[in-house]
């Protein structure tokens, strides 16, 4: 689930697409003016005083933003896992249920650009601290939510104070750590994503099937709450971080500039799309796996979700991808891919479930490396912003597959997921033959 991930990620992501070019004390409106350039010699000097391995700040750095993707993560999907529980508990249909995940997705989706302006104003350090405190303090508060729509309203709320951290984490690190070590300090980052993402649907569900939905989500709030206290007790101060102010205009201009950028609309379709089909996969694979032929435990379902090592390893191997088949090329694979795991789920056996699963997985995680990655070098200007709006759109994917992949569960079962699903891959393939075609013409022009 970002990437960022930026991020996003949401779950393991593209470290590339989600770090802004830094503002620097020498130059603070650096990033909001891309003409502005810095003396070479005046930014070495300024590399030189961050992070590095062996100074005392940098391995509690690198901790402290582990923590903080590990806690908030395990929380963005923590009902997810727990949908066929919660619906039983509280009378609720699938499509009902589904908006637990769904509300908090597009929680994020909503709060993640105006967070990441404000961070540029008050300090990453400070939105960290800031949205760990309201997202663990509403966790601590959704197990005794007394019905579905208070749950899916506090759901929403948590959603927004987590979109705190992707907006922050990445500029915070590119701020504070040396830039010949950032990519292994984004790299713990996003495992924190991707562990946490994993690992809170797994010990919701085998927490449930003992103590129920209730514990489930408690036993997530728990651990978040100490992951937050690890990152406040690590987290190093800031040093390199410069006040910009904010100039709303000049971030609606450059927002407008992107959405105005056809490739970049591309990108962001295509990261929709395939969130869509993640989305919606997910969040109903559980009513299938409970349900007969299948009858397996809330423990076993929720363990289904070690699938997302696929994912890392897919996002990894994304890069020799591209360089080999290129970026639609890739795309070709990866919607082929997920494609073919779509089909295959179909069958009523669990082995062929799983392996559909893994293609699914893989195919998702190579598309979503590729547009993300794809973004900010696409991007002239405003980087920042450009992979911001690539977060929204991710998110509103899976907002829309949770919720939709949820109705046509309900309306026809999996099949219709499926089918669903298989609709979006279609778009998408769409879109990347659409480049394909506008590449050639450019050429022979």
């Amino acid at each position: 689930m970002p990437a960022l991930d930026t991020g996003a990620s949401t779950e393991p992501v593209d470290a590339s697409a989600v770090i802004p070019p830094p503002p620097t004390p020498e130059h603070p409106d650096a990033a909001q003016h891309p003409g502005a350039a810095q003396h070479p010699d005046a930014a070495q000097h300024a590399d030189a005083t961050k992070l590095s391995p062996g100074d005392p700040g940098h391995g509690r750095m690198r901790l402290a933003l582990f923590a903080a993707g590990l806690s908030t993560f395990a929380l963005l999907y923590s009902t997810q896992a727990l949908l066929p529980e919660i619906s039983r508990a509280l009378h609720a249909a699938p499509d009902q249920a589904s908006w637990t995940v769904s509300g908090a997705t597009i929680g994020l989706a909503v709060a993640v650009l105006p967070l990441a302006a404000l961070s540029e104003r008050f300090g990453r350090r400070r939105m960290l601290t800031v949205s760990m405190a309201v997202a663990v303090a509403l966790a601590l508060v959704i197990p005794f939510a007394p019905s579905l729509p208070v749950l899916i309203a506090l759901r929403t709320l948590q959603g927004a104070a987590v979109a705190g951290v992707p907006a922050s984490a990445m500029a915070f690190l590119s701020d504070e750590v040396r830039a010949k070590h950032l990519v292994g300090a984004v790299g713990l980052f996003v495992a924190g994503n991707s562990v946490g993402g994993m690992s809170g649907r797994i010990l919701t569900g085998w927490v449930t099937e003992a103590w129920g939905w209730r514990a489930g989500l408690g036993a997530v709030a728990v651990t978040s709450l100490l992951c937050a206290v690890a990152f406040r007790l690590l987290v190093p101060p800031a040093r390199h971080f410069a006040p910009t102010p904010l100039h709303p205009r000049r971030v609606a201009a450059t927002v407008r500039a992107h959405l105005g950028n056809p490739l970049l609309l591309r990108l962001y379709a295509i990261g929709l799309l395939f969130m869509t089909v993640f989305g919606a996969v997910y969040t109903v694979i559980g009513y299938r796996l409970v349900a007969e032929p299948f009858g397996l435990s809330q423990g076993l379902v929720g363990s289904i979700f070690v699938i997302y090592l696929v994912g890392t390893a897919a996002s990894a191997t994304a890069g020799r991808l591209n360089a080999r088949l290129g970026r639609r090329g890739t795309l070709y694979l990866g919607i082929g891919t997920a494609s073919a795991g779509l089909l295959i789920s179909l069958a009523d056996s669990i082995a062929a479930v799983v392996a559909g699963l893994v293609l699914i997985t893989a195919g998702f995680f190579a598309g979503h490396a590729v547009a993300s990655g794809s973004v900010s070098r696409t991007a002239a200007h405003g980087a920042a912003q450009a992979s911001a709006l690539y977060q929204m759109s991710y998110y509103v994917g899976s907002s829309l597959g949770g919720a939709l992949g949820a109705v046509a569960f309900a309306a026809g079962g999996w099949g219709a997921t499926v089918a669903l699903a298989l609709g979006a891959m279609v778009l998408a393939a769409g879109i990347t033959l659409y480049a394909t075609r506008r590449a050639v013409v450019l050429a022979r022009a």
